[in-house]
């Protein structure tokens, strides 16, 4: 590990530190983002320095140790540094929603053990998705109980970002009535908290996306996995009352698109610079081309516009989290949608507009402009925002409330 990494865990004390530390990051990860991207370069040494820095446990009730950090700040911090590497933002995503499933759903004693792991560094990873062909809303992944009490675990997940580097994959699986029951969308569904050494539990390293390339989401399989009852907890349950479950998880997958578009905004400015000026434009510098100018002006209107969309739909998270009901949940998973819209939008247009800004040399191979736009298009492919505008306009026309699950 590299000098520019911390040497030692680190327990955040409060939000001013985080933000600190967040940015500092976000810089080191930029150095070699590029690098990593093009030789597809795993980022081992980056993540294991994400879980030194304290950043991973932001979200710990203060009660377990931590600082329950508000989600303006989660919010922050994952935009910092998604704007340094997309990948190292994106992999750290599932943890802390998982950290939002303990909270809502685990016993104490649950809390207290998982709480303390993450405290000391420990990173959570998901094993969700599944490929069809049954609906996304599906999983034939299987958790069977057993005589004694505790559980079997058999399927096959992908997409599993980060999974990789986890200390614990948390795998979300149906729990049918007998082993033969084929799953359902009705199937009632639990979490799975599966220490990454666990027998039965296999990480494969196959994830071939053209952006998001170093974010290891791969596949893992899951053959006769035993499961303690003490590392099962509910899932369904979550959203049988008014929560900001899905909200907080969509808020931070519209965070990492807004930092992939601040990135490519500060790209394209860097370009410009380089760029020779249009002969029609009779000035000495592309920066200073009136066509340049409006291009540069649109395009922070609409960045800036998605940035502070993030920051209002944070607010409206952070509201509904200290007065839960169904009208406040409802706000809030509506901001978050609209938020998400403009943080797709805002980064597809910025890392497309960075080559105009910059002209016929960044699109060299070479300089590997390119994984703006790869990253923005891959990550911004979840959760797909022409159901978010179904749910926003009805929302604004009639009042009809959003459903309750993990992607509103």
């Amino acid at each position: 590990m590299t000098s520019d990494f911390p040497s030692a865990a680190t327990r955040i004390a409060d939000v001013e530190q985080a933000l600190t530390v967040a940015a500092e990051l976000s810089a080191v990860f930029a150095a070699g983002s590029s690098a990593r991207d093009a030789d597809r370069d795993l980022p081992r040494e980056q993540v294991q320095a994400l879980k030194e820095s304290g950043l991973l446990a932001l979200s710990v009730p203060v009660e377990h140790g931590g600082i329950d950090a508000p989600a303006t700040v989660l919010a922050e911090v994952f935009r910092l540094i998604a704007h340094g590497d997309p990948s190292l933002g994106q992999i750290p995503h599932s943890h802390f929603t998982f950290l939002e499933a303990l909270r809502l759903q685990a016993t104490p004693e649950q809390q207290a053990f998982f709480y303390d792991k993450v405290l000391g560094g420990a990173l959570f990873a998901n094993a969700q998705s599944e490929r069809g062909p049954h609906p996304i809303d599906v999983d034939t992944t299987t958790l069977v109980r057993t005589e004694t009490g505790d559980y079997v675990l058999e399927g096959r997940k992908f997409y599993s970002t980060g999974a990789l580097f986890a200390d614990w994959i948390v795998v979300r699986a149906s729990l049918p009535d007998h082993p033969d029951e084929t799953p359902t969308s009705s199937t009632p569904k639990a979490l799975a908290y599966l220490s990454a050494d666990t027998e039965g539990v296999a990480v494969v390293d196959d994830w071939d996306g053209m952006g998001q390339r170093t974010t290891a989401s791969g596949t893992v399989t899951l053959d006769a996995v035993r499961v303690p009852a003490a590392q099962v907890v509910g899932f369904t349950p979550i959203f049988k009352q008014p929560t900001v479950y899905g909200a907080r998880a969509q808020l931070l997958h519209a965070a990492l698109d807004v930092g992939i578009a601040t990135a490519a905004l500060d790209e394209g400015v860097r370009q410009a610079a380089k760029a020779r000026p249009h002969f029609e434009a009779a000035v000495d510098s592309s920066a200073e081309d009136p066509t340049v100018i409006n291009l540069a002006g649109e395009l922070t209107v609409t960045v800036r516009g998605a940035q502070a969309l993030l920051v209002e739909a944070g607010r409206a998270v952070d509201a509904a989290q200290a007065d839960l009901d169904a009208d406040s949940t409802a706000q809030a998973s509506i901001a978050v949608a609209v938020a998400k819209v403009a943080a797709t939008r805002a980064c597809l247009e910025a890392s497309s507009t960075l080559f105009e800004l910059g002209g016929t040399r960044s699109a060299s191979g070479t300089a590997n402009l390119s994984r703006y736009w790869r990253d923005a298009r891959t990550h911004t492919l979840h959760d797909p925002t022409r159901w978010k505008l179904q749910h926003i306009g009805r929302y604004t026309l009639s009042g009809t409330q959003p459903p309750r699950h993990g992607q509103i």
